[in-house]
């Protein structure tokens, strides 16, 4: 049995303010993190390892040295079999840039954020890329006022995971978000095989990037 990626729906399921995480397949997490990194505030960031952090002392580093900002980033990363991953932590939202693509050189990446306490409210989101091209993207709540059209992507793919969702009986208007958010991740990691250490990255030490802003 794996964790696998499900979990993520829980409220504050890694940190407050929703998650942000990176998968990769067959790329070390340290390489994964710095090709993270290296989109943040436009390509003109400052990146320092700071130790082996769990979350809160993540977090902790972001408050205690930048007080109340909230304007520098924490990357923490970790591996799984053939899978590297990264979570971040502090202001990532709207800070990531397309740019250069980390899917670069045939890489297989996949990202899921969700701001959960976005007031708008804002959905969460998929989205895997391989070598600068997008393979399958949607929102997890399948929410049509925040532009859900079905799975966009390459054909054959975005339609084997409209299948998918279909067969979960999803779009379902009538169910609760949190439910279509649980059963979307669910789809995405029977079809794609994603799996996430949850205990290691809620309350295990995982080395920790600090991104500063210029």
């Amino acid at each position: 049995m794996t964790d696998g990626i499900a979990w993520l729906a829980e409220p504050q399921s890694i940190a407050w303010g929703g998650y942000g995480v990176v998968m990769a397949r067959d790329l070390e997490s340290e390489s994964l993190a710095r090709r993270v990194a290296a989109t943040a505030f436009r390509g003109r960031t400052g990146t320092r390892f700071i130790g082996e952090l769990t979350g809160h002392q993540a977090q902790d580093v972001l408050d205690g040295v930048f007080g109340s900002t909230h304007q520098e980033i924490a990357l923490r990363h970790g591996e799984l079999g053939e899978w590297s991953y990264v979570i971040k932590y502090g202001c990532w939202q709207a800070q990531f840039g397309a740019t250069p693509r980390v899917d670069r050189g045939e890489l297989h990446v996949f990202h899921l954020e969700f701001e959960e306490e976005n007031g708008k409210p804002v959905p969460p989101t998929f989205a895997y890329c391989h070598d600068e091209r997008l393979m399958c993207a949607f929102n997890l709540h399948l929410d049509g006022s925040w532009g859900y059209d079905g799975v966009q992507g390459e054909p054959g793919l975005a339609s084997a995971v409209q299948d998918r969702l279909a067969a979960a009986g999803l779009p379902d208007h009538d169910l609760d978000r949190r439910t279509v958010h649980r059963t979307s991740l669910k789809v995405l990691q029977e079809q794609f095989g994603l799996s996430l250490p949850r205990r290691r990255i809620v309350e295990g030490t995982l080395p920790t990037l600090l991104l500063t802003a210029p």
